[in-house]
C-alpha cells in the first residue's frame, strides 16, 4: 500500500515538474503516460481550465451501443457492490452513455463532464483513460496523477479500445472510472474482458448481416433460372448465369446500379442500358436486418441485345420504348456531357419532358447541378428561351406575385422555363401562391414555356409522409426525374471537372493531372457538384495556371471517409495531409512531426479514408 503512493507522489512531482519545466524526469512514469503528456501539452490543453466540449449528433442506436446494451448491464449487476461508473464512447471519445452503481461518484463524474455527449478526446482533455486509449491503440490504466487535466487527479479510469473483429477499425472505448482510493489493478482485465464481449457481438451483428443477405441470394436463386446478384458492403455475389451472360464491367455497371437502387427511395425495380448495348431489367428486393438495409439481392433479365445492322452494332427495336425525338444539339450535348448511365438518363428524360412542355419534379440531393442542369437543357431545346429561377427564401420573404409581373412582360416574346428552387421549404403563404401560378400555366396555351420544381430527394420522403405544405403542389407534375449524387455518376467526373475548371479558371491556361483525377474520382463528394467547384476553387488558389496536382486540392479530397467530418476532424485530417505531403507519404516521419504514435496515424488514416503512396 505504501509503494502504491510511493509512487503515486513520485508521478505527481514529475507531472509537477513537467508542467513548470516543459520537460520531467520520466523513469517513474510509465512510457504511454509520459507521451500522452507530451501530445497532451502540445495540443495546447491547458491542465487548469481545458473543459470537454460537448456534441449533441451522437448514434444512440447504432451497432456499437445494440451490441454493448447486454455487456454493460451484465457489468453493472456484477459489479453493483462497488461504487464505479462504466462509459462506453464512440470512435471520436465522444460519451455514448454512462451507467453508474452508485450516485455519489454519478454526481462527482457530472462535475468533470464525465457524462454523455462530451467528448473526452486527448486533444481537449489531455491524458485519461478514453481519449489516450484512442490515441495508443491499447487498454491503459489511469489513476490520479497520471491524468493531465487537475480536476481529474481524483479519479481512477480503465479503458479498453473495441475494436470491429473483420475490419480492426476502432469503434469506441469501454472505459470504468471510480474515485482513487477505490481503484484496483483488476479493473484493467475487467475493462479488457468487457471490450472482448462486445466486439464478439459485434462479429455475430455483422455475421447476421452477411448471413441473411446470403439466405436472401439462395432463395432468390433456387426459385430464378436468370441472373441473380447480391450486393451489400463489400460482400458481391453472383450465380453462374450472372458470371456467363455478363462481362466484368457489365456485371460492375449492374453492381453499382443495384447499390444505387438499394438507397432510393420506391420499389428497386429499373431498366438500364448497359456500355455493350444490352438492355437489362434489375428486380431487387432489399434486405433489412434491425433498423439497417443490409443489402439488395436483384434478378436481372436482358430484355434485348445489339444485332449487327450494316456492319454496326444496334439495339434491336424489340421490347424498346420510343419516345419523343430529342433535338440534335441538345443530343449532342447530353453525350458529350455524360458519361455515367445514370447522367445519361436524367438529361434525356429532361429533353424528352420539354420537347413536349411536360411540367417538371427533379429530385436529387442538395448541390447535385440540378437547376444548371435544367437551364443548359432548356437552351438547347428552345434556343430562343431564357430560365427564370425563384428561390424558395425569396418567394417566402417577397412573394411571386410581383416578380412574376415583371417577368411577364418579356416572357411575351421570349419563350421561358420558370425554375422554382427548393419548394419543399416554402411556407403555406408561398405555397398557395405557386398553386395559383400552376393552375394559371396550365390553361394559359403558352405551350413553349416551362416549368420545372426542384426538391431534396431524402426530403421529399419524409415530408411526404409527414403532409408538408408543399405536398398540395405535386398534382400538377406530370413527370419527375432524379438527379442521381455525384459518386453515383464517376464516369460523368472527367467532363464535369474540364467544364467547372473551364468556367472557374476563365481565360488562364489550367488543367487537370492524372494523379489529381484519380483523387477527385476516389473521393464520394457528400456535397455533390458544389463542392466540386469549391476545391477546384482552392486548388487554382494554390495553382493559378498550369496542371493541378494532388496536392493542391483540398485534404478532404485525400480521405474517403463515408461521413461528414466535424470541423474539428477536419483540422485534424487537414493537418495529416499536409505531415503526410512534407513527408513525401512516409508515415513513420509524419508520425513523429505530428507527435503521434504510428499506430494511431494508422488508426486516424483508416477513419478518414486516406490513401498514401509514398514517393
Amino acid at each position: 500500500m505504501h509503494r502504491v503512493a510511493d509512487r503515486r507522489i513520485k508521478i505527481a512531482a514529475a507531472r509537477a515538474d513537467f508542467l513548470r519545466f516543459g520537460h520531467a524526469e520520466t523513469q517513474s512514469v510509465p512510457g504511454l503516460v509520459a507521451a500522452s503528456w507530451q501530445r497532451s501539452f502540445s495540443a495546447g490543453v491547458d491542465a487548469v481550465s481545458s473543459q470537454a466540449a460537448f456534441h449533441s449528433d451522437l448514434d444512440l442506436t447504432g451497432r456499437l451501443m445494440r451490441c454493448s446494451e447486454p455487456v454493460i448491464a451484465r457489468l453493472s449487476d456484477e459489479m453493483a457492490q462497488m461504487p464505479l461508473s462504466i462509459v462506453l464512447t464512440d470512435y471520436r471519445a465522444r460519451i455514448l452513455s454512462r451507467s453508474e452503481t452508485d450516485k455519489t461518484i454519478g454526481t462527482l463524474l457530472d462535475e468533470v463532464s464525465l457524462a454523455p455527449g462530451f467528448n473526452y478526446a486527448e486533444a481537449s482533455v489531455g491524458t485519461n483513460g478514453i481519449g489516450t486509449v484512442l490515441e495508443s491503440g491499447q487498454p491503459l490504466y489511469i489513476v490520479g496523477p497520471e491524468h493531465f487535466l487537475e480536476h481529474l487527479q481524483p479519479f481512477a479510469c480503465a479503458g479498453s479500445p473495441i475494436r470491429d473483429p473483420l475490419t480492426g477499425r476502432v469503434e469506441g472505448v469501454l472505459d470504468i472510472s471510480c474515485l482513487s482510493e477505490d481503484a484496483s489493478p483488476l479493473m484493467h482485465s475487467l475493462v479488457r474482458s468487457a471490450a472482448h464481449e462486445i466486439e464478439r457481438n459485434l462479429l455475430v451483428d455483422r455475421s447476421q448481416r452477411q448471413q441473411a443477405l446470403f439466405e436472401a441470394y439462395v432463395r432468390v436463386d433456387a426459385r430464378t433460372r436468370g441472373a441473380v446478384m447480391a450486393i451489400g458492403g463489400t460482400v458481391v455475389m453472383g450465380n453462374a448465369v450472372a458470371q456467363s451472360l455478363f462481362a466484368p464491367d457489365e456485371q460492375w455497371t449492374i453492381h453499382e446500379h443495384a447499390r444505387y437502387l438499394m438507397i432510393s427511395p420506391g420499389q428497386p425495380i429499373d431498366q438500364i442500358e448497359l456500355s455493350s448495348g444490352k438492355i437489362v431489367q434489375i428486380r431487387g428486393k432489399r434486405v433489412v436486418v434491425g433498423p439497417d438495409v443490409a443489402g439488395i439481392v436483384v434478378v436481372v433479365d436482358i430484355k434485348s441485345e445489339p444485332v449487327l445492322v450494316t456492319g454496326q452494332e444496334r439495339p434491336a427495336a424489340a421490347d424498346l420504348t420510343v419516345t419523343q425525338p430529342i433535338p440534335a444539339a441538345a443530343e449532342s450535348a447530353i453525350l458529350s456531357d455524360a458519361s455515367s448511365l445514370l447522367g445519361k438518363r436524367a438529361s434525356s428524360s429532361l429533353v424528352a419532358a420539354f420537347d413536349v412542355g411536360a411540367a417538371l419534379l427533379v429530385l436529387g440531393e442538395a448541390g447535385g447541378g440540378k437547376v444548371s442542369l435544367l437551364a443548359e437543357l432548356y437552351r438547347h431545346v428552345v434556343p430562343a428561351g431564357r430560365t427564370v429561377v425563384h428561390c424558395a427564401d425569396d418567394v417566402n420573404d417577397h412573394g411571386l406575385g410581383n416578380q412574376l409581373e415583371d417577368e411577364r412582360s418579356t416572357a411575351s416574346i421570349q419563350p421561358t422555363l420558370y425554375v422554382f428552387r427548393n419548394i419543399d421549404r416554402l411556407t403555406p403563404a408561398a405555397v398557395a401562391e405557386l398553386d395559383a401560378f400552376l393552375r394559371e400555366r396550365a390553361t394559359s396555351g403558352r405551350p413553349r414555356d416551362g416549368v420545372a420544381v426542384t426538391v431534396s430527394q431524402p426530403d421529399l420522403h419524409a415530408d411526404l409522409l409527414a403532409a408538408r405544405p408543399y405536398t398540395r403542389l405535386l398534382h400538377h407534375f406530370e413527370t419527375s426525374v432524379t438527379v442521381a449524387p455525384l459518386r453515383h455518376r464517376i464516369d460523368d467526373l472527367p467532363d464535369i471537372v474540364t467544364r467547372v475548371l473551364a468556367r472557374r479558371a476563365g481565360l488562364r491556361p489550367a488543367t487537370v493531372s492524372a494523379g489529381a483525377m484519380r483523387v477527385i474520382s476516389r473521393y464520394p463528394w457528400p456535397g455533390n457538384i458544389r463542392q466540386l467547384e469549391q476545391a477546384l476553387d482552392t486548388a487554382l488558389l494554390t495553382r493559378p495556371v498550369g496542371a493541378i496536382q494532388a496536392e493542391d486540392l483540398p485534404a478532404y479530397c485525400h480521405g474517403g471517409a463515408p461521413r461528414l467530418l466535424s470541423a474539428l476532424e477536419a483540422g485534424e485530417r487537414d493537418l495529416i495531409v499536409g505531415a503526410l505531403h512534407k513527408a513525401a507519404g512516409n508515415r513513420m516521419r509524419a508520425a513523429e512531426s505530428l507527435g503521434i504514435a504510428r499506430s494511431s496515424l494508422y488508426r486516424k488514416l483508416k477513419s478518414f479514408g486516406i490513401t498514401v503512396t509514398e514517393s
